[in-house]
């Protein structure tokens, strides 16, 4: 991980919490108060399952599925080892949901999977690529959403309410850039996106396809924090984008989350080898 992961607090978290899971209209003052604290420890990561140039393990879904329960099992946020609760998953493969479900040390997780409305095929019958979303927490009222997205390049979310940190999970990938040059559909999507997480406890996370600087996330920048954003409204990150060689050129995943939160952040600091994206890890408090 790098060495210095950023560390965002914001104070009052009690009068900041504007709703309860889902966006629903806040109770009485009383009520947000009686909220049990709950640490979320997202990874967020674009695996890149399809069998295509650049998805290093494409052509083996089997070896990809053990790779995700590694990273599933252990990861490390501001210098300490941390075991996720949460893994959000993007170009991922059907049957390595089906795997991860069957998987040792992930034993009581809940799964949920949304296939791609214009998704590829995965190699060796592993169904089609998708979204996923995987708790140790029990995941409830799991929805598909569509986004707005260019015709035969359909865009969704997927999200899912885990009662025991009264909380919203989401995962999404947007439009890329080479479909969507003046991130006009970026735009609309990040919109829309924060409308379905709402205004509650939310964990939002995902390949954005899109730097922190860009204008397209400033629906979600106004909504949440993002948890390697910096301090203060500074827009930056770590890089999780990789080129061909393994070097990390840009920031393209994202966890946000409510701004009554507070969060670590972490990006391995070494080229990982399983896809063009390196994970992104949060620890995510509320309390």
């Amino acid at each position: 991980m790098t060495a210095a992961a950023v560390v965002v607090t914001i104070a009052g978290a009690g009068a900041a919490i504007k709703g309860v899971p889902g966006g629903g209209p806040a109770h009485a003052d009383s009520a947000v108060r009686e909220l049990p604290s709950a640490t979320v420890n997202a990874v967020t990561w674009n695996v890149c399952g399809e069998a295509r140039p650049g998805c290093p393990l494409g052509g083996d879904p089997d070896e990809l599925a053990e790779r995700i329960a590694e990273r599933a099992g252990k990861t490390v946020v501001g210098g300490r080892d941390v075991e996720p609760n949460a893994v959000l998953l993007q170009e991922v493969c059907e049957g390595q949901v089906e795997t991860l479900r069957e998987e040792d040390g992930l034993d009581g997780w809940s799964w949920t999977f949304a296939e791609y409305p214009d998704g590829g095929e995965c190699a060796d019958e592993q169904g089609r690529l998708g979204l996923a979303i995987g708790t140790e927490a029990a995941l409830a009222a799991e929805k598909t959403e569509k986004l707005p997205a260019p015709d035969g390049a359909g865009r969704i979310a997927l999200c899912g309410e885990v009662d025991a940190w009264r909380a919203r999970v989401c995962v999404t990938q947007f439009t890329p850039a080479a479909d969507d040059p003046a991130g006009e559909w970026r735009t609309k999507q990040a919109e829309a996106l924060a409308g379905i997480a709402g205004s509650g406890r939310v964990v939002v996370g995902g390949d954005l396809a899109d730097g922190p600087k860009s204008a397209a996330l400033d629906p979600l920048y106004d909504a949440y924090n993002e948890c390697d954003q910096g301090p203060g409204t500074t827009r930056t990150g770590d890089e999780t984008l990789q080129d061909w060689r393994g070097t990390a050129v840009e920031k393209n995943d994202f966890i946000f989350m409510s701004k009554s939160a507070s969060v670590s952040c972490g990006v391995p600091a070494e080229p990982v080898e399983e896809s063009h994206h390196r994970p992104l890890s949060a620890a995510v408090r509320f309390r």
